[in-house]
């Protein structure tokens, strides 16, 4: 699975976040955190919907649990990131830090 093309299309969705990272020079070291916590995301994912539907297709339970976890990273990325739509500043390192640590699977 490419995570790290899904979190750049994500990040090129939100235009002035991505500009942002590139002018800081933030956008590969966030890009390579946000596609690892993505791929651990989608493992629990799968582990999940295994456990609920055994002897389900592992490729249906391999989309539907890659479809979550972008949502998830979707909404923290938009969460996060949504002062900038309002020309708010916005510490990259705080939000690098929240991501980080909404990112864990209990």
């Amino acid at each position: 699975m490419q995570y790290k093309t899904i979190v750049h299309e994500l990040l090129l969705a939100q235009t002035e976040l991505h500009e942002q990272l590139r002018l800081t020079r933030r956008l590969k070291p966030t890009l390579e955190t946000c596609a690892t916590e993505l791929k651990a995301s989608h493992e629990a994912w799968k582990e999940r919907l295994s456990q609920d539907r055994p002897g389900s297709d592992s490729i249906q339970i391999a989309s539907e649990a890659i479809e979550l976890a972008v949502q998830e990273l979707q909404d923290r990325l938009s969460s996060v990131f949504s002062p900038l739509d309002y020309g708010e500043s916005l510490s990259l390192d705080a939000a690098m830090a929240y991501v980080k640590t909404h990112t864990s699977r209990d």
